[in-house]
């Protein structure tokens, strides 16, 4: 796996940081440097995958998006019955204390993962769980690689579908992705970068970390999300394609349509938008990052730049 690893890119890499080392990291109310901190191995995540997350952006002093992350996490939470035992306006303060103790003001990316916490004893049973969530912030500096997005990505499609709402609903952003990980497994030992994922009825849906787009003919596809992740940036490529008059369809579509598109590209908080110029070994388009793609990561760097405005508006309101 190690040497996969050095022969694939990412749409999660970015370049080392020294600061990193430094890091404060929040579980709990404490802050711990970054070797300090730690959990119970009876903690529910640990044990039982159970839990809820989100990744989210640091954008010169905003987090992006903040509200919409706040609103998934905690319907996540709703949707697996796990308390979190505190309001969206009292999490969003935590995280914006931890960036503020670690002096973070722009190219951050923050894990917030919340668990159903410890366990008195290792078994499922959620009844189990009697000692309150357990909430970590991991923020660190990490900007997504220029020279991975100018060389776009190569996806493979595995044989791991995504699973059926009635299974384990894949819009629910869990601890639980083993299906996920077996993906990007397979997608790595074929020499991919990234595994495309089919739904139950065999259409193209998403990758194993990232939600799926191509482009045909000047208009923009993506899968209905009935089998995918509810990606806050897929919503906002999305949006993005309304408001600027660029056709975008939520449909059912196959590998034919899929090889012969003109662009492909991934969506994702940490990389915003990634290229895709390979899949099963078929060129897409002329193989390299086309003008789509361009024009929608410039859109979607606007939204984020309306955002940090709507929310220094409210700031100012609020005082």
């Amino acid at each position: 796996m190690t040497e996969l690893l050095t022969k694939s890119v990412s749409t999660h890499d970015s370049a080392e940081d020294s600061r990193n080392e430094q890091i404060k990291i929040y579980v709990n109310g404490t802050y711990y440097s970054r070797d300090e901190a730690k959990i119970s191995v009876y903690d529910s995540g640990f044990m039982m995958g159970d839990g809820v997350w989100e990744g989210l952006r640091l954008y010169n002093g905003h987090v992006a998006f903040i509200d919409d992350h706040m609103a998934r996490l905690f319907e996540a939470a709703k949707a697996i019955d796990l308390d979190i035992g505190l309001s969206p306006a009292e999490m969003k303060r935590i995280l914006h204390e931890t960036l503020a103790i670690n002096a973070m003001t722009d190219g951050a990316h923050i894990r917030l993962m919340v668990t159903r916490g410890k366990k008195k004893n290792p078994f499922q049973d959620p009844r189990l769980s009697v000692y309150g969530p357990t909430i970590v912030i991991i923020p660190e500096y990490k900007v997504a690689s220029e020279a991975t997005i100018e060389k776009g990505l190569r996806l493979f499609t595995v044989h791991v579908h995504r699973q059926t709402p009635d299974s384990q609903d894949p819009k629910l952003n869990s601890h639980s992705k083993l299906n996920c990980i077996l993906a990007l497994i397979q997608a790595l030992k074929a020499g991919g970068d990234e595994a495309l994922m089919l739904d139950p009825h065999g259409f193209v849906n998403t990758c194993n970390s990232t939600n799926f787009f191509i482009v045909r003919k000047g208009a923009v596809w993506t899968s209905t999300g009935d089998y995918a992740m509810n990606g806050i940036t897929r919503a906002k490529v999305i949006e993005a394609c309304k408001t600027s008059g660029i056709p975008v369809f939520e449909r059912n579509y196959s590998l034919l349509d899929t090889y012969g598109a003109d662009e492909a590209f991934v969506t994702g908080t940490f990389g915003a938008q990634t290229p895709v110029v390979e899949i099963d070994g078929r060129t897409i388009g002329d193989g390299r990052p086309g003008p789509m793609v361009r024009r929608i990561r410039a859109l979607y760097k606007a939204l984020v730049a309306e955002d940090a405005r709507r929310q220094a508006d409210m700031s100012h309101g609020a005082r």
